[in-house]
């Protein structure tokens, strides 16, 4: 595979080794370590102590992108990359549209939040929803060895705007929807459509874009657009309405009308779902035919994933951003039977000005709402709460920052037909106390529950 290293535990005899000063640990500190481990060259920033051969150049971080790039960029764009970028649903459009594939016999990759998936193989966790250039080349060149012919990736603004996506040609992109998140990176949210819309300088074919989202016209300025939703021509929903398993959903595609039940439930998955199909569409499949595997098609881990607890249902999902919240609690309150009951909290070192606006809109919407701790990182979870709190007008809540309990708490709640959301988490299998990650699966909590009960 590559020879180049950032990581000098990962060296191996014959490696370059490239120094690069993070936030917490500089790469130069570890220069002599990888000689040791055999690198025989060191890209460096300024020379250090050691017997290794080094160059130095100006930014060790640019010279890594602009190599990677150059090197590999020919060989992975001989498959077709598909991105999907947007604040919420990249996980699940991305997730289908990968299975989907798999399914109509083209072999595909998917490399995003949930991590590293080929078909028939363990998968494996990734430490960013798009990683480094260095990692993020190895996981394609390791999808090409294995014979895909596709990659389905989710692109996140940080690596479109941090250049890790670099050389990368995508044959089709979508974009999902552009809602508050982030801010404590990108500032304004116009720097954030910004940083979203670099995909389009990599873009070799069409972008579908959600027109049912607020800044869906702001992409109409690229010159190969195809529109979807209720205000789409390309792929427009005509209607949907839930079933005992998911949605039946009507739309059209260039004016031709079809039907399709999904395994999903919620209006965010239909558009999940007509995304995935207009990427697949897009790449030449007939509609008819992934109407046909759809069948077969599932949310992922963590993604309005749905257990039965006594006479109702906890729901887990990953929905950590206002809009996110008030959609999946719109989705169970449309047509409830019982109560809805929001378990929520707000990551640490993390965009504080969101907070009381989750606070405010799980109390609104819901029947009743635990605000407890997501990740509270290096923060005070209690200082955490006093910022949700600030936007809370009503007194339909309690507080419980241990998320264990919190979660106990809320399924003791539950009577018949009552859906608990336990939003915030969803794939995660750990909770970030410190700097430290303690093992923490919602999915695992209920299940635990449910045994005990």
């Amino acid at each position: 595979m590559i020879n180049i290293k950032i990581d000098s535990r990962k060296v191996k005899k014959g490696d370059t080794f490239v120094a690069i000063p993070g936030t917490t640990v500089d790469g130069h500190d570890y220069v002599d370590k990888a000689y040791e481990l055999g690198a025989v060259k060191a890209i460096v920033e300024h020379k250090v102590d050691s017997k290794i051969e080094q160059e130095v150049v100006e930014d060790t971080n640019k010279w890594l992108t602009n190599y990677i790039a150059a090197t590999y960029a020919n060989e992975v764009n001989q498959m077709n990359l598909i991105g999907v970028t947007g604040t919420n649903g990249k996980t699940t459009t991305a997730y289908l549209t990968y299975q989907i594939l798999n399914k109509l016999g083209s072999k595909t990759g998917y490399i995003g939040t949930i991590g590293f998936y080929l078909p028939d193989e363990d998968f494996i966790e990734l430490p960013n929803t798009t990683p480094n250039i260095l990692d993020l080349y190895e996981l394609l060149l390791t999808a090409k060895e294995k014979g895909c012919k596709n990659v389905m990736m989710e692109v996140s603004s940080h690596a479109l705007h941090q250049e890790r996506v670099k050389g990368i040609n995508y044959k089709v992109a979508a974009f999902t929807n552009l809602t508050q998140d982030h801010l404590d990176y990108h500032v304004t949210m116009d720097n954030y459509l910004d940083a979203k819309k670099l995909i389009l300088k990599q873009l070799d074919g069409p972008m579908i874009v959600n027109m049912d989202d607020s800044y869906g016209d702001r992409w109409l300025d690229y010159n190969n657009v195809k529109t979807l939703g209720k205000k789409g021509d390309n792929y427009k929903i005509i209607s949907y309405n839930d079933t005992e398993h998911g949605t039946h959903i009507k739309f059209s595609v260039d004016g031709k009308e079809y039907e399709v039940d999904t395994n999903l439930r919620s209006t965010f998955n239909v558009y999940n779902y007509l995304t995935a199909l207009s990427l697949i569409n897009s790449l030449g499949y007939d509609v008819e035919e992934i109407i046909k595997v759809t069948k077969d098609v599932y949310p992922p881990k963590g993604r309005c994933e749905q257990i039965k607890v006594k006479d109702g249902e906890a729901v887990i999902d990953y929905a950590h951003t206002p809009d996110a919240v008030e959609k999946i609690i719109n989705a169970f309150t449309e047509n409830k039977k019982g109560r809805v009951i929001t378990l929520v909290g707000c990551g640490g070192d993390r965009d504080p000005k969101k907070r009381s606006i989750m606070g405010r809109i799980a109390a609104e919407n819901s029947d009743y709402v635990i605000y407890t701790s997501d990740n509270p990182r290096t923060e005070d979870p209690q200082l955490i709460m006093n910022d949700i709190l600030a936007g809370v007008k009503t007194d339909n809540y309690e507080v419980e920052l241990d998320r264990r309990k919190a979660i106990v708490k809320a399924l003791d709640m539950i009577k018949k037909d009552d859906v608990v959301l336990i939003l915030g988490k969803g794939h995660e299998d750990y909770q970030i106390i410190g700097h430290e990650k303690i093992h923490l699966d919602d999915a695992e909590e209920v299940r635990k529950y449910i045994n005990s009960h």
